[in-house]
């Protein structure tokens, strides 16, 4: 099994970002579309205006008498569309550092988190981040614009893995009901291990769109079957051997429906939750997630 340094950290943020902003535009220019805007904000009926088309709108709405008439496009404006606010909090915890493969699930889900934030660059929204870990957390109000965005990102990226046995982390429920305006979409990213709802869980899902994404290692899926097999286990910071006994894959199965129940609790509707694999492609399973979203018209 390969573990990373639990003390590491990324060490180009802004490299990665970058890398990761072509993909995030490759995708908003071929495959997404509109699907983005409309997965987290619908479509409103009651005409406004025609305004100036502008890259990442929703091609559905181009008035095409207005585009063929300035020979520029123009699209119909919505009395009900809204800026979006995009509160992404990073939950992060030692066992996160867990990874099977070539890579942890840590470095997946930062990955993510960095992918969701270049999407609000790109298609102009606010994006505000909490870094919430053991000891303490880490907040960047909302900010708009491909530089100040890439900064926020590039700092979560560079935050250190939490140190072996450093507990869970803390994150500021009373805050997060005054860091972004009503109606924000609020996406939690973490582990999610088997656990009691927060306080105060239900009021944020009142004034927020709450989503949750999780990324699992292919280990906590299924355990190997073939023999015994050596572990490292961020929590306790010590190599562990799993001879594959009856008792240990009853305790496993146990913990998965456990997590899952947890998982549910918190994000009943199926399009509000979001699960891959560290061997998944993070940016295809964004595309799924929205195309599934906008196909629902899962708008709160």
């Amino acid at each position: 099994m390969v573990i990373e340094n639990p003390d590491s950290k990324i060490q180009n943020p802004l490299m990665l970002l970058r890398q990761l902003e072509w993909r995030v535009r490759h995708a908003v220019e071929n495959v997404l579309s509109g699907e983005y805007r409309s997965a987290f904000r619908g479509r409103g009926m009651e005409f406004d205006q025609v305004v100036r088309y502008e890259f990442g709108d929703d091609v559905r709405d181009i008035d095409w008498n207005v585009t063929a008439r300035l020979r520029e496009p123009y699209r119909k404006k919505f009395v009900e569309e809204r800026e979006v606010t995009l509160l992404i909090v990073f939950e992060d915890s030692p066992s996160l550092n867990f990874g099977s493969g070539a890579q942890t699930k840590r470095e997946a889900l930062l990955e993510l988190a960095g992918l969701v934030m270049l999407l609000g660059a790109v298609n102009r929204d606010r994006v505000a981040l909490v870094h919430a870990a053991p000891g303490g957390h880490m907040f960047r109000e909302p900010v708009r614009g491909r530089g100040a965005i890439m900064h926020s990102a590039a700092s979560l990226l560079a935050q250190p893995a939490p140190e072996v046995t450093a507990g869970a982390a803390e994150i500021p429920w009373r805050f997060l009901a005054r860091a972004a305006p009503k109606h924000s979409v609020m996406i939690w990213l973490g582990d999610f291990p088997p656990r009691e709802q927060p306080e105060g869980w239900t009021v944020l899902q009142r004034r927020y769109q709450c989503m949750g994404f999780r990324v699992d290692d292919p280990w906590e899926r299924e355990l190997p079957r073939d023999e015994p097999f050596a572990a490292y286990d961020p929590t306790a910071g010590r190599l562990v051997t799993l001879e594959g006994s009856a008792a240990e894959r009853a305790a496993h199965a146990t913990w998965k429906k456990e997590r899952e129940e947890t998982w549910q609790n918190l994000f009943p509707g199926p399009l509000s939750r979001l699960v891959l694999s560290t061997e998944d492609n993070r940016l295809d399973a964004l595309v799924k997630f929205f195309h599934a979203r906008m196909r629902a018209g899962a708008i709160r």
